[in-house]
């Protein structure tokens, strides 16, 4: 998988330059389940690749870039881009969607980032209903309701990979806007989900954070199936290093 090694203030640069001459875009924020997932399904990895930007979204992807010899720069992730990419979408005037998160989180997340950037232009939130990607009609009126607001830049929060398969089918509609598929990002901008200490972050130890916070629900992700991924990916990393192999990162 082929990562972006741009820190979080480039990755804002690229979008607002990017607008400015009227290119939209796709940012993807792999992490360990991300990457698992892309591992099994080619049609997911292709969701990544097709993306223009794709940083990382995990510490221990950064850790592996380390050991393969072609560093990435830092954690980037969509809980903290949606602030500072709305904060420099303030500044310029430039509008911004959100879609994502039960029946009145994307509400509360718009007042959220209004209440921070006080010039920021929301022209619209969505929260689909379960199973929309499978109707023609709630699909309809997302695409409706997209278009008539004309954002510049559009989150949607609903985890990968329902939410870059959304993106994937609207980008024709606003090529000239930047789309980020932010996970739980939304929720945490609202206050609705506790978003981890900054230090766990730093220390790849937000999943631990959240597993003990929603441990039914994230139990077997986590611990049965990312941990283990996570283990296998940074062996091979050393290895590869160890035998002097710089695989493509």
């Amino acid at each position: 998988m082929l990562l972006d090694p741009l820190t979080e203030a480039q990755v804002v640069g690229h979008v607002m330059t990017a607008l400015e001459h009227g290119a939209g875009g796709h940012v993807v924020t792999p992490n360990v389940d991300i990457c698992r997932a892309a591992a099994r399904d080619p049609s997911l990895r292709a969701l990544i690749d097709a993306a223009e930007l794709a940083v990382a979204d995990g510490m221990p992807l950064v850790w592996a870039s380390r050991l393969l010899g072609h560093p990435l720069p830092e954690r980037v992730t969509g809980a903290d881009l949606i602030w500072s990419l709305t904060g420099a979408a303030a500044a310029r005037g430039l509008p911004v969607y959100l879609i994502g998160g039960p029946p009145g989180v994307a509400e509360a997340a718009r007042d959220a980032l209004r209440g921070r950037h006080p010039n920021l232009v929301v022209t619209g939130v969505h929260a689909p209903p379960y199973g929309f990607e499978t109707s023609a009609a709630a699909m309809a009126e997302i695409r409706g309701r997209l278009v008539a607001a004309r954002p510049s830049l559009v989150f949607v929060g609903l985890g990968f990979p329902r939410q870059d398969r959304l993106i994937a089918a609207l980008r024709a509609d606003l090529p000239g806007a930047w789309f980020v598929g932010c996970g739980a990002a939304i929720a945490f901008a609202a206050g609705a989900v506790r978003r981890a200490p900054e230090w766990m972050g730093d220390h790849g130890l937000e999943w631990l954070f959240r597993l003990v916070g929603e441990p039914q629900r994230l139990a077997r992700r986590y611990l049965v199936e990312d941990l283990p991924f996570a283990l296998r990916l940074l062996s091979v990393a050393l290895l590869c290093r160890a035998f002097g192999s710089r695989g493509r990162y």
